[in-house]
Parts: C-alpha cells; structure tokens; sequence
C-alpha cells in the first residue's frame, strides 16, 4: 500500500459510515486539497457499491475539513446493472463538509474509443517543462511533495511576474512516490494544478465551491498530462475545466469546478 493508498483509506464500520483519517500532507497552507478529499470520499463510496469505478462526481465543498479523523456517511440512491447512483457526505466532528452524488460502474480497462478528439492544448516534451521552485517550509504547501509535476514553462508565468493574462495551466503529473495512476489518483490529479486564475494576474487561495469530474477510461502507467484553462473570470468567480491524458495518449478524466477568486 503507497502512502496516498493510505492517506484515503476508509474504513467501513457499517453499511452506511466509514472511517477516514484526513492527512495533513495534503494541505495547502492550511486547507485540504479538494482532490484528496475526493479520493478520500471516493474510497467509500466504491467500497459501497457492486461496481468497481467512480465515472462521475459532482462535490458541493460546504467548508474546509482539517486534518484528523472523519467519517463519510453513505446513502444508496439506486443500484442498476451497469451503474449506482450514492449519496456520500464527509463529516467531521457531526457537521457536513462536502456533500457529493457519486456514479459508480464497471469500466473494461481493454476499452478502445470510437471516436476520440485530441487534447485541447499541445504540450512540449517533458524535456522542455520545468518544475515549481521548492516551496519554504513556512508557506506550508504540504502537498507539493506528494507528487511531481512539470509545467509548461508560460503557464508559471505568474510566478515571476509575467502571467500570460489567460487562466491557463498545464503541466505532466505523476505521485512522488512509484504508483501507477487509478481513479483515486485522477481524482487528486484534476485539481492538483495552480489554479488557473494565477495565469489571468489573480493570486491568493482560490476555494472551490464545486467540482464535478469524469472518469473516462482506466488509465495506462506512467506519467498523466493534466490540461487546465478557464472561460470566464467575473464577480469574484472563475470556471476551470481540466481534462487528463495517460500515457498511451487517451483522454482518462475530465472536470470542471466553479470556484472564488482569491486575494492575494
């Protein structure tokens, strides 16, 4: 077991609540990476169900959890031959922090599309991308070491100045730790990048409200191609749509979340 499989263990104690403990190696100056928190929820919602695969997840962020013991609590809306419809609600300390609608089927990893477009945005050879600067230790960014990601050199722009005034962000993603990706890792993958609002001048903490992601196919080992933009940024509010690519060039996972504009 890597270190995320235990970090988004759930535990079931009945048929309707599982046991989680939320790790504090997933926050980010504080709050707990959404991501996470999904695999986190995800682990339970499957554990629940006849099928094997979360395809869709829409998640309702109430407010931030912290690190420490939780528990997901789950109700079967409709089970079927091909899905399960499931309500899962994280709860700490007996108060709701993310109420989610979980679709569970079976996917055939031997799967071949009928029709598949490319992704949306070209990206340079891995040898051409560049990594984040190591984050000091008192901004508490605590999930940068959970994994490894190399960005497309304009979209950190921002870091040194000169964003490209488009929300935009794209980088190959891997666990820092040797894993081949799963659904839990697409789940922590669709919202592991810079949020896209930093590339458009915008900096600060940018709280999702909701985020809602597909799980598209099952994907191939190796490293992931995580491709974020936005479309509109107003009223304090911006949309970021992320697809993921695996190694073997299929597109594996796509979201879309709504989320507050930070201050920086």
């Amino acid at each position: 077991m890597t270190k995320f499989d235990e970090a988004t263990q759930a535990i079931r104690v009945d048929d309707t609540t599982y046991d989680v403990c939320l790790d504090d190696g997933y926050s980010m100056s504080g709050p707990l990476n959404g991501g996470y928190l999904l695999a986190t929820v995800l682990r339970a919602a499957v554990d629940a169900s006849p099928h094997a695969h979360p395809v869709s997840t829409s998640a309702q962020f109430l407010r931030a959890p912290v690190p420490g013991p939780a528990n997901v609590r789950i109700e079967q809306l409709k089970t079927g031959r091909t899905a399960t419809m499931i309500r899962a609600t994280l709860v700490q300390d007996g108060r709701p922090y993310i109420e989610t609608l979980v679709t569970t089927a079976t996917l055939d990893v031997a799967a071949v599309p009928d029709w598949s477009s490319g992704p949306s945005t070209p990206m340079p050879d891995p040898a051409g991308c560049v990594k984040l600067p190591e984050p000091k230790p008192e901004s508490r960014m605590n999930f940068s070491a959970q994994m490894e990601l190399l960005f497309d050199p304009p979209t950190i722009g921002w870091l040194y100045g000169d964003p490209t005034g488009r929300p935009e962000s794209r980088a190959y993603f891997r666990m820092a730790e040797p894993q081949d990706p799963d659904p839990y890792v697409l789940a922590f993958a669709v919202d592991a990048l810079p949020p896209v609002v930093f590339s458009a001048g915008a900096r600060g903490w940018a709280p999702t409200v909701e985020l809602t992601w597909h799980l598209r196919a099952l994907p191939a080992p190796g490293w992931l191609t995580v491709l974020g933009s936005g479309r509109l940024i107003s009223d304090g509010w911006f949309d970021e749509d992320v697809e993921v690519w695996d190694s073997a060039g299929r597109l594996v996972a796509q979201s879309r979340q709504i989320a507050r504009v930070g201050r920086g």
